[in-house]
């Protein structure tokens, strides 16, 4: 008899988000297992960052279900929390505090072994070991992308939310940081819940890919053979075809 599966890092159950006669996210179900990573791509508007900033308990669902490693975010959020992180571009860290103060800062919230030691680390990982006494204001876009990326690291975190995680680096970077974080993952350590509007990305890294169209998972699966199981020649010719018909059928919804 084989082994039970374990249980996903992070499970999604019929989440829904409502704002008076708006709905941001529909009846979404989803989860993400350990040494995963799971894209959700999908059109600006669809729901992405909405679905996202609920499993980071910042929006409370209207109504559903999420679970980080069978804790239930809402019952006991603190320990939920302590074992994601996070990362963004339009999720700036502290500017007034510089590269050191920000991970140690930060560190010490998450209750992080070591710190010195792991922000040295990260330091290093993350090529911002000049940067270690400026302020994060002053670095380019860039550097303050390895920044929150360093940051959202710290605590080995077992869930990672990383929302265009590549975005502002240039592709020798990007390449670096999407081959580390993917041999982090397949260590065994996390799970990773990773959007982007980079189909090659999605491509590269990705295990599997939901689409998000208007609130709702539209299609789902291996982003490899995706495209050719729909037609599409490439993931990103499929993403396109998903977001004209999306606008399609809201264009015929708000004429009818």
């Amino acid at each position: 008899m084989s082994p039970p599966s374990p249980p996903p890092i992070l499970s999604v159950e019929r989440l829904h988000k409502a704002y008076r006669d708006v709905t941001a996210v529909a009846d979404v179900s989803f989860h993400v297992a350990p040494g995963e990573i799971v894209g959700l791509v999908g059109p600006n508007g669809a729901g992405k960052t909405t679905t996202i900033n609920m499993i980071l308990g910042v929006l409370e669902p209207t109504s559903g279900r999420i679970e980080i490693e069978g804790v239930d975010l809402k019952a006991d959020r603190t320990r939920a929390m302590s074992r994601t992180n996070f990362a963004a571009v339009y999720a700036p860290l502290p500017g007034n505090l510089t590269v050191e103060q920000n991970l140690r800062v930060f560190g010490m919230i998450y209750g992080v072994e070591r710190l010195s030691e792991r922000i040295d680390e990260l330091l290093k990982t993350y090529d911002l070991a000049r940067f270690r006494k400026t302020k994060a204001g002053v670095l380019s876009s860039g550097e303050q992308t390895r920044l929150a990326l360093a940051k959202a690291m710290l605590n080995r975190p077992r869930l990672l939310l990383l929302d265009e995680p590549t975005a502002s680096i240039d592709p020798s970077t990007a390449r670096d940081i999407r081959g580390g974080i993917s041999g982090f993952v397949d260590s065994g350590h996390c799970g990773v819940l990773w959007t982007s509007h980079n189909m090659y990305e999605v491509e590269a890294v990705c295990d599997r890919v939901l689409f998000l169209s208007r609130g709702r998972i539209l299609l789902e699966g291996d982003p490899k053979t995706l495209p050719e199981q729909h037609g599409a020649a490439s993931l990103d010719d499929l993403f396109v075809s998903l977001a004209h018909e999306s606008l399609h059928d809201s264009h015929a919804g708000a004429q009818a």
